[in-house]
């Protein structure tokens, strides 16, 4: 069977860039760049989500502060390395971006599509109200014998159908990506400010190991870029 990584790992966002861009790294001789997207949420709360990007793509494109732009692209992961010590890092890939037209209505400006593995046992929790939530860590296959690694967190009874999972099981889920602040302590005792990003689940299924997908294998030479 051949896989379609494009189908695999699908992300839209629809937001305002917040930051200018920032040369991040280069390879195959092709420069890559870093900006931030923010995304407001129903409640009136915005997510910032990291965005990296060919200068293929922005070539003949303004990414100016405070422009609206459609991206679609993959939720992807690496890893650094902080004091020895390994660092998930995530980040949006681009695959295409335009500018949001003014009378354009996007209804989800903010929606990840995954298909991958439960690569850790869930954590499941309740706050101190009583709501019921579940980490978990979806392995995501990339071309190039790759993977990302996708913390998403779950909610109510999708949390009580995720506690016992085993690892291995294969999931399709839809969700949004969204950014949450936390505070990181060091052993010295000083305290630093993060943000965390991760993929809130709306919906989720087994995948059907019988399914066949048809579609040929989608691989560009900016698969390799991180």
């Amino acid at each position: 069977m051949v896989t379609n990584y494009s189908q695999n790992n699908y992300i839209l966002l629809v937001g305002k860039v917040t930051s200018e861009k920032k040369f991040s790294h280069e390879i195959y001789g092709e420069s890559f760049y870093t900006f931030n997207l923010e995304i407001p949420r129903l409640s009136g709360v915005s997510d910032i989500i990291p965005i990296t990007i060919s200068e293929r793509l922005i070539a003949n494109f303004d990414l100016n502060i405070g422009k609206q732009v459609v991206i679609e692209g993959q939720f992807r992961s690496y890893n650094t390395y902080e004091d020895t010590k390994s660092r998930l890092i995530l980040t949006v890939f681009v695959k295409e971006i335009r500018e949001k037209g003014e009378e354009e209505d996007i209804k989800v400006p903010n929606e990840v599509k995954l298909v991958g593995h439960i690569c850790r046992k869930p954590i499941y929790r309740k706050t101190p109200f009583g709501r019921e939530i579940a980490d978990i860590l979806v392995a995501v296959n990339r071309a190039y014998n790759k993977s990302d690694y996708i913390p998403c967190i779950t909610w109510g009874r999708n949390a009580r159908f995720c506690e016992d999972m085993p690892i291995g099981t294969e999931l399709r889920l839809v969700g949004r990506v969204q950014s949450r602040p936390y505070e990181k302590k060091h052993e010295d005792g000083t305290v630093e400010s993060r943000v965390a990003y991760e993929v809130s689940i709306s919906s989720l299924e087994f995948v059907n190991k019988d399914e066949e997908n048809n579609n040929e294998e989608e691989i560009t030479t900016t698969e390799e870029a991180m």
